[in-house]
């Protein structure tokens, strides 16, 4: 915590995730990952650099700032149950109470020199799913005395596509599965399938329907085929809303740090992210920041093992991020 004149008129939080993820980085820079297998490839590491930039510039200048900025070094916002939650339980917005919460994102859809906002509902809501299809294995040459988990997993998948697909709604949402193991041969059926999905969501009601569906189908597909399935939803992340009021404001103060053409609006992101446990806790907003730079080949998506980032972000990004801190 900084604090300036009259530390509790008003508290402002600012956050950055600093988690890594499970990537071997290909990079060739001074600031690769020294350890193998883990990478910032989501830009974390750029959040922490730029919140530590920010503390450096307020706490330059505290004696002209009035009330309390919060510094919130996150970690696990990459894994359920999300930092974010952990945080909040333990009191990080308390003592004292923070009024209002900034934070930002890499985003290399953007071009560096350009940030973007979205008032209101911005990202989606988040639920992991867990299906293991108990089957009954057996040389494949005898299909009568099995029960191939296989084929009940394959069904499952398609089956619970279907019907969601079939809810008369125009909410947008995805259903995906990602994850698909069993562990037999070309002739051995195997005891059991292992299957991985995620469901996002943008509307509460419908995320519900969705669950109930899932439970139906699951139910129904352990019936036909005489099998059992152990299921699993892990509720995740809710939807990330950002506060029209907080986000107006810095979208006027953005003006005076960029260009007008710089400042783009967004649209709804079926992604999901933690900070909407701060956005739910608070009034807030969570802005993205373009770091590609299109000349130079530095353009790969986040979650890739050459993802970086054009530097000059990270100048622009704490500029903003201190400005924000300041006139909220």
């Amino acid at each position: 915590m900084i604090k300036g004149q009259d530390p509790g008129v008003r508290v402002i939080g600012l956050r950055a995730d600093m988690d890594a993820l499970p990537i071997q980085e290909e990079n060739d820079v001074s600031y690769k990952s020294v350890h193998d297998g883990v990478m910032h490839a989501c830009g974390h590491d750029v959040h922490s650099s730029i919140l530590l930039g920010t503390a450096i510039i307020v706490n330059k200048l505290k004696n002209n700032l009035k009330g309390t900025i919060k510094f919130i070094f996150q970690p696990a916002e990459e894994k359920l149950p999300g930092g974010a939650s952990l945080m909040i339980e333990n009191g990080v917005l308390e003592n004292p109470k923070v009024n209002k919460m900034i934070a930002l994102h890499v985003y290399p859809e953007m071009e560096v020199g350009n940030i973007g906002f979205k008032s209101g509902q911005y990202m989606a809501a988040c639920d992991d799913l867990k299906f293991v299809i108990n089957g009954k294995g057996g040389h494949a040459a005898l299909p009568e005395k099995t029960k191939n988990p296989i084929i009940v997993a394959s069904e499952l998948i398609l089956n619970t596509r279907k019907k969601v697909s079939e809810i008369n709604t125009k909410t947008q949402y995805i259903l995906e599965y990602g994850d698909f193991r069993s562990f037999g041969a070309s002739n051995v059926i195997p005891e059991k399938s292992y299957v991985e999905g995620t469901l996002r969501t943008i509307n509460e009601e419908f995320r519900n329907k969705v669950h109930i569906i899932l439970l139906d189908e699951v139910k129904k597909i352990e019936k036909k085929y005489k099998v059992s399935c152990d299921f699993e939803i892990i509720k995740g992340y809710p939807s990330l809303i950002n506060n029209p009021d907080v986000t107006k404001k810095c979208i006027n103060l953005s003006y005076d740090i960029l260009n007008k053409k710089n400042v783009h609006k967004l649209p709804i992101r079926m992604a999901s992210e933690d900070f909407s446990f701060f956005s739910q806790s608070c009034p807030s907003s969570f802005f993205r920041i373009g770091v590609s730079n299109t000349s130079k080949g530095i353009n790969s998506l986040v979650h890739t093992s050459n993802f970086d980032i054009d530097q000059e972000s990270i100048r622009i990004g704490l500029n903003l991020m201190s400005y924000f801190a300041f006139e909220l």
